[in-house]
């Protein structure tokens, strides 16, 4: 696996208009509901996604 990479919010800003899937990485669903970014999943969502997610979907995590 490799290292993650460390990008500015205007670089994830413009990967999740392309297509990559913002994760709010709290396990807090509450924290979540109070914090998260416009077009933000859950971390609970993303686990109920990770099933079905492409091996190549760009996945962008952060905490805010």
């Amino acid at each position: 696996m490799a290292n993650p990479e460390r990008i500015s919010p205007k670089d994830a800003y413009e990967k999740s208009n392309r297509g990559a899937l913002l994760v709010c990485a709290y396990d807090d669903d509450d924290r979540f509901g109070r914090l998260h970014l416009e077009g933000a999943i859950s971390f609970t969502e993303f686990r109920s996604k990770l099933p079905s997610l492409s091996k190549d979907q760009e996945i962008i995590f952060y905490c805010a």
